[in-house]
């Protein structure tokens, strides 16, 4: 039997939040970085629960309805959204995090954490790739949901000046869904801490000088660059498995109460192993904005006057290329 081996890990740094807090935080790197507990005193950790969030209300006193993502929007053919309230959902997810709670979520996953535990420090080892190819239909997702705009009191919730000091401007985007949610391969241009306020969830980590293998896409995103590559149809793309097994990448274990810092342009792809919260804090400096924005800033003007990637985009849905099961019937 010819079993897909894929490309080669190794676990990536990790620092404690103790230490980093008696260093006076963060100082930035190109390197991934996974802080164990950054979270854990931080109010999100009590407030931020599906029960919680599934209270919340406009100031009109109706519940909120935003755009949930349907199916990969990294690969393929982008799929309309499914626009819906976010109460139902998130009490639903509240029934499938307490049923999750009963399982043994050691024992599943790209690298289940038992095996994991057994690695030497900076061995090299490979992935299950198996484990995505038995997973569930893909359900709707409560991704980059703006929510610290939408209920601005919530910021309280999140000590990002602590975790991350200095002068920058920040967008801070929400990640709430089920078990097996995938986020497909791509980088995003500002730097990033991803917050895990509940669940965990399974980072494959890959650094700029593995460009050559990730297969960049043509398809257009405004926020970052994709990659042909589909972790979860690999068995479907020879060609692109072929260079992926290739790469050499990191892995990161994000558990409840952890940050994971992503440098800019450092490709990466998430898969959740149970019903997750999840913030992403991108952030620029002045001077990255000013170096990196203003090409940005002209891909995104000449997008909208249909003279560059009209049609192939994340933004302007192609085709109707089926629909995913939503998770609110």
């Amino acid at each position: 039997m010819n079993v897909y081996r894929g490309p080669q890990f190794r676990q990536v740094q990790q620092l404690q939040w103790q230490d980093v807090e008696a260093d006076g935080g963060f100082r930035g790197g190109n390197r991934p970085v996974l802080i164990k507990g950054a979270l854990r005193n931080w109010p999100a950790s009590r407030n931020w629960t599906f029960e919680r969030l599934a209270e919340l209300r406009r100031s009109d006193g109706s519940e909120p309805v935003t755009s949930f993502q349907n199916g990969l929007v990294e690969q393929g053919v982008t799929r309309e959204p499914v626009i819906q309230a976010t109460a139902p959902y998130l009490r639903r997810l509240a029934a499938l995090a307490a049923h999750t709670r009963a399982t043994d979520i050691d024992q599943i996953g790209l690298l289940p954490n038992w095996r994991r535990q057994q690695l030497a420090g900076d061995a090299s080892f490979e992935l299950d790739w198996g484990y995505l190819q038995r997973l569930p239909a893909d359900e709707v997702y409560l991704a980059q949901w703006y929510i610290l705009k939408e209920f601005p009191q919530l910021r309280a919730d999140f000590e990002i000046r602590q975790l991350w000091p200095g002068l920058r401007w920040t967008w801070e985007y929400t990640f709430i869904g089920p078990a097996h949610t995938v986020t497909g391969l791509h980088y995003d241009f500002p730097n990033n801490w991803f917050c895990q306020v509940s669940g965990v969830k399974e980072f494959l980590l890959f650094p700029p000088d593995q460009n050559e293998h990730l297969c960049r896409s043509r398809k257009y995103d405004w926020g970052a660059t994709l990659s042909d590559i589909d972790i979860t149809r690999l068995a479907q793309q020879p060609r692109e498995r072929e260079q992926f097994a290739r790469a050499r990448g990191l892995y990161a274990r994000v558990e409840a109460g952890d940050a994971l810092y992503v440098p800019s342009k450092t490709w990466h792809a998430v898969v959740a192993l149970e019903p997750s919260i999840s913030l992403a804090v991108f952030g620029l400096t002045p001077w990255e904005i000013l170096v990196g924005g203003a090409p940005s800033q002209t891909r995104a003007l000449l997008h909208w006057l249909r003279l560059y990637r009209h049609g192939n985009c994340t933004c302007h849905r192609m085709t109707a290329a089926g629909s995913a099961r939503p998770l609110i019937e």
